[in-house]
């Protein structure tokens, strides 16, 4: 078995994702690493890939990436991996990256591992751990079949380290069979983001289903602000309309690593935890003792939600004089 591990990187907001630079890093780490970028990309992002560890870029510019769903991404891909049959290729858990993952499996008859939280090589195959019950296990899986193994890969889940190299660049045909212009993108909307993003933010203050009410997040929000981080929630809150999903954390949501994270009113189901277990400080609020996020809190406070968090908001603005 080679080392070569490939990584398919992605653009969002005319940036290349933080995935898929944690991606890049353990790749080199672990072996040769190199990218595929298809469509429309920034100015820098071969120097961007290259800073994190690959040697070598597929790359294609073609509109058609961009004008087309997944089939075109899934036929260049796969003609790429016919031709050069990397060791393994690693996509991020986004929409695109299960789309194609899925494309990919069904046309080389491979399977996938998806929710990988860390992988090495082993035994001439790959074998991938998966976080399970909100991390509190690690599951270990590996792929039988034979060829480039396809992992699905959890945000977070690396660091991304900076191992510089020089790129050389491959430029790659589009694919030109009819049959991967089926599905055509026929508008774009973009909704512009308020407030800092749970994905990088340092400070995430999340609420459950003890707030009550899709108004008490208000409070979250003004505490969050002065802390100078995001607003998040459990999926129990996102599915009774409180807020949008884009604020879910948990295993069907994002995954975050701030630095300190505030559980307000959540229990701790382990949907919930393997979406924030990882941060580096956590402090609860719930009036529940027994609550079993507590198990995995830096710092729990038993005590009712609409008191705390209103009497810790007036102490920091106390403190810095607002």
């Amino acid at each position: 078995m080679s080392d070569l591990i490939w990584v398919y990187a992605e653009v969002i907001e005319e940036r290349i994702s933080a995935t898929t630079l944690e991606m890049l890093s353990k790749a080199a780490e672990v072996g040769t690493a190199e990218a595929v970028l298809l469509g429309a990309a920034p100015a820098d992002a071969v120097a961007t890939l290259g800073q994190y560890g690959a040697s070598k870029i597929y790359h294609s510019a073609d509109p058609v990436f961009q004008n087309y769903l997944t089939l075109p991404a899934a036929e260049a891909v796969a003609g790429l991996i016919e031709k050069h049959k990397p060791a393994v290729m690693l996509f991020a858990s986004s929409y695109a990256g299960r789309d194609i993952t899925a494309a990919l499996s069904a046309r080389f008859d491979s399977g996938a591992i998806a929710d990988v939280g860390d992988f090495v090589l082993k035994n001439g195959s790959v074998e991938a751990t998966i976080p399970a019950l909100g991390g509190s296990y690690q599951n270990t899986s590996t792929l039988v079949s034979p060829g480039t193994k396809l992992l699905l890969v959890r945000q977070k889940s690396f660091e991304p380290t900076p191992r510089p190299q020089t790129p050389a660049v491959e430029e790659v045909a589009a694919p030109a069979n009819p049959e991967a212009q089926r599905v055509r993108v026929t508008e774009r909307v973009t909704v512009k983001p308020e407030g800092p993003q749970l994905e990088g933010s340092n400070v995430v203050v999340a609420g459950g289903r003890g707030l009550k009410s899709a108004e008490h997040f208000e409070m979250l929000r003004q505490l969050a602000e002065l802390l100078g981080g995001a607003v998040g929630a459990t999926r129990a809150v996102v599915d009774a309309g409180w807020v949008p999903y884009s604020l879910q954390v948990g295993q069907t949501g994002k995954t975050v690593k701030p630095n300190l994270y505030i559980a307000c009113g959540i229990s701790g189901a382990v949907q919930h935890l393997a979406g924030m277990k990882a941060s580096k400080t956590i402090i609860s609020i719930n009036k529940d003792p027994e609550a079993p996020i507590f198990k995995f809190s830096d710092l729990g406070v038993v005590g009712d939600v609409f008191k705390v968090v209103p009497q810790l908001v007036e102490e920091i603005k106390k403190r810095k004089g607002k």
